[in-house]
């Protein structure tokens, strides 16, 4: 799934959007014998997780509806030497000329070192870690700002919360990671300032384990919304709704986990991404560089709401997202914003846009979460 993924600094409108375990290849119709586009697309674990994986995993079955493209993906590819092993795979037996490796940890150094050695492929990598002054011109990076629909998320988990307590399970506390849990905290707070969010850090990105004895521990507190920044987050929505409580899911639509507490959640939306990157690749256009983009290109979704969100609820979220959307867009990180340690972050009439490269760098839980970072 997903591994930690740090965001850099820069925005493009994309046009993007994007051991070992068994090897799966799926000839697009019309697809010729000869001049095919071969791509190949690595994950971290299991393309039906619910979650990270899964995702791109829908990403890639959309390039199905292109023609002259076979595509190739490996699953529960660990980030070691394994990594570099399947990719030139793909390269030397498959002849991908375009490698998707998806999980944050394959970029340093496997993908690099691929790149150098193969400069004839292209290596797009799900992160933020490019730099143009120091890597090879055959790399990109992509990502999106899905702290855009994690804020819709909280507004619509605070309208619904009953005892005005949430719950935030976390792998790791990176920026990326930091950066939602605030999201969603100032989402819910728009809503009602009195509103708590109690995170949990498990350590790493897929320990279902620590994930359902945190939602139970959660519950147990008298938090009535849980939602998480983890690899598959499917432990999480169906601890959460066998429980009695509401879900809020991350990276795909969980509405089948929890058919009554499922409210929304973020969603990636790759099939637009990839299928944008592969059209221009064939276009002959070059991929290297850092691609990004929110709400508004599409990037990012927000999931179906659920059989318990009100209609207003619905509403406060549809009219922050049309704000999103708009040429003027919201700002989400605004002043006065103090940290839950008291620190002054931003003062009034202060604000960091989303392509800010401070962003980039967060260390901080705001006012109203509750819970320590602890060292990575």
């Amino acid at each position: 799934m997903y591994k930690n993924i740090f965001y850099c600094l820069s925005v493009f409108i994309l046009l993007v959007a994007s051991s070992c375990g068994s090897s799966t290849s799926t000839e697009v119709a019309g697809s010729d014998s000869v001049g095919n586009l071969s791509i190949g697309f690595v994950y971290i674990g299991s393309k039906s997780d619910y979650g990270y994986n899964q995702a791109h995993s829908e990403g890639a079955a959309a390039l199905k509806n292109l023609s002259g493209v076979t595509v190739y993906e490996e699953e529960n590819v660990p980030e070691t030497m394994d990594a570099q092993k399947t990719m030139e795979s793909m390269i030397n037996m498959d002849k991908s000329t375009l490698i998707f490796p998806t999980s944050f940890g394959y970029f340093d150094p496997h993908a690099l070192e691929m790149a150098k050695k193969y400069p004839d492929v292209t290596f797009l990598h799900c992160g933020g870690l490019y730099d143009k002054s120091k890597h090879p011109g055959n790399v990109g990076s992509y990502f999106g700002y899905i702290d855009e629909a994690v804020y819709l998320s909280g507004i619509v988990a605070a309208s619904t919360s009953k005892t005005k307590k949430l719950g935030y399970i976390a792998a790791k506390p990176i920026p990326q990671v930091l950066r939602n849990i605030n999201a969603f905290a100032l989402g819910a707070q728009s809503v009602d300032p009195s509103v708590t969010v109690t995170v949990v850090f498990t350590g790493d990105w897929f320990l279902p384990v620590k994930e359902a004895e945190a939602a139970n521990s959660l519950a147990d507190q008298g938090v009535d919304v849980i939602t998480g920044h983890v690899d598959s987050p499917k432990v999480l929505i169906e601890t959460a709704e066998k429980r009695g409580i509401y879900s809020v899911g991350y990276h795909t639509d969980q509405t089948p986990l929890a058919p009554k507490g499922f409210l929304t959640g973020a969603m990636w939306n790759w099939p637009k991404v990839y299928t944008d990157f592969v059209n221009n690749y064939k276009a002959g256009k070059s991929l290297s560089g850092l691609h990004r983009g929110g709400l508004k290109e599409g990037i990012v979704m927000l999931a179906p709401y659920g059989p318990a969100v009100s209609e207003a609820a619905k509403a406060k979220a549809e009219a922050i997202k049309a704000e999103f959307m708009s040429d003027k867009g919201h700002t989400i990180f605004k002043g006065p914003l103090v940290s839950s340690t008291g620190k002054q972050i931003l003062k009034a009439g202060e604000e960091l846009k989303q392509q800010d490269p401070i962003l980039e760098s967060m260390d901080y839980l705001v006012k109203g979460v509750n819970g320590s970072i602890p060292a990575l």
